[in-house]
């Protein structure tokens, strides 16, 4: 999927078959901006207006926009996984954020999840794949 960038806003481009309509919102911030356009350029230009209407009204309020993606977010691991991380991090010589860090750059350059690492679990299923190992499941 690609993305439309304004402003450092970034805003998603998906498709109503039913309306025959170009349509998206603004990801990574709390509030909902929305667009559309019925040809990719008016999509654009509404997406572009949509961003500096917020923009806009934030000031007039004399409030301060949402920042999207600001380099800060809440990840939960199992606490064993935790345990495991922070120790190769110290191994390393790096801190968790710099291994977790390394982590995300790695798989986003490569554009996908490196086959011994990719984790599944199946919702409603009791049993669990991860790293390439078979884990049974409790009784």
């Amino acid at each position: 999927m690609k993305y439309l960038e304004h402003k450092g806003y970034t805003g998603t481009i998906e498709y109503s078959k039913e309306d025959k309509l170009l349509f998206g919102k603004v990801i990574g911030i709390r509030g909902l901006i929305s667009y559309e356009g019925t040809t990719g350029s008016k999509l654009e230009k509404d997406f572009k207006e949509a961003v500096n209407e917020y923009l806009e009204d934030c000031k007039q309020r004399d409030i301060e926009p949402d920042k999207p993606f600001k380099g800060s977010f809440n990840v939960r691991i199992p606490a064993r996984l935790h345990r495991e991380a922070a120790l190769k991090a110290i191994e390393l010589n790096t801190s968790l954020n710099g291994l977790v860090t390394e982590s995300i750059r790695e798989i986003v350059a490569q554009g996908s999840f490196p086959k011994k690492s990719t984790s599944v679990l199946k919702k409603g299923s009791k049993t669990r794949v991860a790293a390439q190992r078979k884990v049974r499941p409790k009784k």
